[in-house]
C-alpha cells in the first residue's frame, strides 16, 4: 500500500500582542508619514518587536484619507499641508506667520481624519 510522503504544511500560530491605539490622529499621521519614508528606503515593516503593536496597518490609514478626499470631506490644501508637515515630521506652527494658514487646516484636517479612525479603533 502506497503512503502519501508529501509534506504537510501547517501554519504556524502567531504571537498574539496587545494592540495599542493611536491617541491622536496626528499621532498615527507622523507614524504613517515614518512608515512610507522606511518603504521609500527599501526597508520592509516587519515592525520592532519592542515597540507597542498597532491596531492597522499604514495603509488602513492612507485608506481613510483617500475616502475622506473622495467624499470631499478633505480637500487638496488640506493634503498639502498633511504631506509637507508630515514628511518633516513636524506640525506647523501657528506662532510663525508663514505657517499660520497650515496650522489652522492641519488642525482642520486632522480633526476630520480622527473621526473614521477612532470609529476603526486606530485611535483611542
Amino acid at each position: 500500500m502506497p503512503t502519501d510522503r508529501r509534506t504537510r504544511h501547517v501554519p504556524r500560530p502567531l504571537p498574539v500582542r496587545r494592540t495599542e491605539p493611536f491617541d491622536s490622529a496626528e499621532t498615527a499621521w507622523f507614524w504613517l508619514q515614518r512608515a512610507q519614508l522606511c518603504r521609500a528606503e527599501g526597508a520592509r515593516l516587519d515592525g520592532d518587536p519592542l515597540a507597542a503593536a498597532r491596531p492597522c496597518d499604514p495603509d488602513d490609514i492612507v485608506r481613510a484619507v483617500r475616502r475622506l478626499t473622495a467624499d470631499r470631506v478633505l480637500r487638496a490644501e488640506h493634503l498639502r499641508v498633511l504631506t509637507r508637515h508630515g514628511r518633516r515630521l513636524t506640525p506647523p506652527d501657528a506662532r510663525l506667520p508663514e505657517e499660520a494658514r497650515d496650522a489652522a487646516l492641519w488642525a482642520e484636517a486632522l480633526d476630520r481624519l480622527a473621526t473614521p479612525l477612532r470609529r476603526k479603533g486606530i485611535v483611542a
